[in-house]
């Protein structure tokens, strides 16, 4: 089903602010992902300041093993809910750039292993499917249930 799922990586990142433990967006980050994935991956960290001079962590990964990419889309479509799919349906256009499609979700949330869509403070997804035309993207999205 998922082995020829034109992915050609996924871009994950997350802030941890002065004020959030870097462990815990750790464990968000880890949350996102299927088993499979968390296994055998190490996020690069990068030690930045805010125009405050406050400390500010980085966390981010490339992730490129495109036979396991398609499981990442099964966790988060079986794991929104309908209201966030519809959502996604409904702004697919504010998401969608060339190829790549850019999904933001609840660092808080996804600590406490719930996936659901935010704006504040997220963490950042960015998927680049190989040459694939927005409707295509769609169609690929509606399959492991990103999409109602």
């Amino acid at each position: 089903m998922s082995q020829k799922l034109p992915i050609n990586y996924v871009d994950l990142r997350a802030f941890a602010h002065a004020t959030e433990d870097p462990e815990k967006v750790l464990t968000a980050l880890r949350n996102l992902l299927p088993t499979n994935l968390v296994e055998t991956i190490q996020f690069e960290k990068n030690n930045l300041t805010g125009h405050h001079g406050n400390s500010i962590t980085l966390f981010t990964i490339q992730l490129t093993e495109k036979q396991l990419l398609p499981t990442l889309l099964e966790k988060i479509g079986q794991n929104l809910n309908a209201l966030d799919k519809e959502n996604l349906n409904n702004n697919l256009n504010r998401h969608i750039e060339k190829t790549n499609l850019y999904l933001r979700f609840d660092k808080q949330a996804t600590f406490l292993g719930k996936i659901k869509f935010a704006q504040d403070d997220p963490i950042h997804l960015k998927i680049h499917f190989k040459n694939k035309t927005h409707e295509e993207i769609l169609e690929i999205l509606k399959k492991y249930g990103l999409l109602p």
